[in-house]
């Protein structure tokens, strides 16, 4: 019963409607108190550094999208790891579909946004309508309910980690300006420390984090290649496999559960020395038969779903919308992304799906249609919190940056509202 009442922490519904609160309680701070707005954001709480390196400002904003955000690709690194090694991705003939499908959603915007802004200062944001917000598509496609199979549901998952990964490379590659190498092999020289320690089966998770924020995102963070790098590769270090194999934990457990019964019909609440001795055992017995990357991943979710994400939207989908913005939804910058996400993303995953199935290579789960690959894909086109923290990244311009932002809250409006109604409009399939 416990386990149902708290279903709704992971429930993908709970985490886009979350997300649309914040974004709308953003629009409203920002519009009718836009001083304020900018002031709760980027005002300094303290400063770090001196020297020849310059002082350094804290403030909310960069909390939020250097630290939290970093916490945020973490989890999202647990998830792509997970997949990796048993998942969705974990094999060719399995990642074939989902990853084609989500190469043809970042090389078709990057097209799109480059005809409109190629050769010109604003080309940088071509990464903008690349990404897809897992949020929001697996939020909307839960309230399709009985019309989306559950295979189209695990090709959707698969298909935003896919893209997720492409757009982690895409911003440890292209988005990183100046980098400086001692500060990265300092935190480079932390990473080989947490490999060393998962090589020879170091399983307490408090080493990696002390380890991963002190070292890793420290030298990351000043090296000037994006902290959230270091949430994805930390990831990857912790342990996935399991301590000891499920024979050996249930004999062993057996035999613990045997000690207590001397206990069994013990009704006082002060348990006796014994009984604590003996639960701390099976504590520890049952921490060794779990996998921890499955622990981490499992805890993290409501935290980065339900307070990360919804705090960084706060904190950068303030737009205000006065004339000089909506002036510009017609510019290249608007053009190239609200296009890309609206037009490119299902279209890419369209057409590089059936070029594949077409090949021979792949072929579609049982109970998918192409309407729901085409209704997966205006999913995808819901681009919110990758596609913006990539604009932040892009463009040093305000202008730029609120003129992106406003292209992807539009075009992921527009591509929720689309994808909905196509499978809503699917006929009811029974998964077998």
């Amino acid at each position: 019963m416990a386990g149902k009442k708290m279903a709704w922490l992971h429930s993908p519904i709970t985490g886009g409607a979350l997300l649309v609160a914040a974004t709308l309680a953003a629009l409203l701070w920002a519009n009718l108190a836009p001083e304020h707005y900018h002031h709760f954001w980027h005002a300094t709480i303290w400063q770090v550094g001196a020297g020849a390196k310059g002082v350094h400002s804290i403030n909310l904003h960069a909390i939020a999208n250097e630290f939290l955000m970093a916490i945020f690709f973490f989890f999202i690194g647990l998830e792509i790891k997970r997949e990796l090694l048993d998942g969705e991705l974990s094999s060719v003939k399995k990642a074939a579909l989902p990853v084609v499908a989500a190469l043809g959603g970042v090389i078709l915007p990057v097209i799109i946004y480059l005809a409109f802004n190629g050769g010109s200062d604003t080309a940088r944001g071509w990464g903008v309508p690349m990404a897809t917000d897992i949020a929001f598509a697996l939020g909307v496609l839960a309230l399709v309910g009985s019309r989306a199979p559950l295979a189209l549901k695990v090709f959707l998952s698969a298909l935003a980690i896919g893209d997720d990964l492409m757009a982690v490379l895409v911003i440890a590659i292209f988005y990183t300006s100046e980098i400086n190498f001692n500060e990265l092999l300092y935190g480079l020289i932390g990473l080989a420390i947490l490999g060393v320690a998962n090589r020879f089966g170091v399983r307490k998770l408090w080493v990696y984090y002390v380890a991963g924020l002190g070292i890793v995102w420290m030298g990351f963070l000043a090296s000037g290649v994006h902290a959230t790098i270091a949430g994805v590769a930390v990831a990857f270090t912790v342990p996935s496999r399991r301590g000891m194999a499920m024979n050996d934990y249930l004999d062993k457990l057996k035999q613990l559960m045997h000690s207590l019964e001397a206990d069994r019909h013990d009704k006082a609440d002060v348990l006796s020395k014994h009984a604590i001795k003996t639960l701390r055992k099976i504590k520890r017995l049952s921490y060794e038969a779990s996998n921890p990357l499955q622990i981490k991943e499992k805890a993290l979710h409501p935290f980065a779903t339900l307070f990360i994400v919804p705090v960084f939207a706060l904190g950068n989908a303030g737009i205000p919308i006065n004339q000089e913005i909506m002036s510009q939804l017609l510019s290249p910058i608007a053009l190239g992304v609200g296009l890309g996400l609206l037009v490119g993303k299902p279209l890419g995953i369209y057409l590089f799906t059936r070029a594949l199935v077409a090949l021979g290579i792949g072929s579609l789960p049982e109970g998918i249609t192409w309407r729901h690959i085409i209704g997966a894909g205006f999913l995808a086109g819901m681009g919110f919190t990758m596609s913006i923290f990539i604009t932040d990244l892009a463009f040093v311009a305000e202008v730029n940056q609120l003129t992106s932002k406003m292209a992807v809250l539009i075009a992921s409006i527009i591509s929720g509202v689309i994808g909905y109604t196509l499978l809503t409009q699917s006929p009811k399939v029974a998964d077998k």
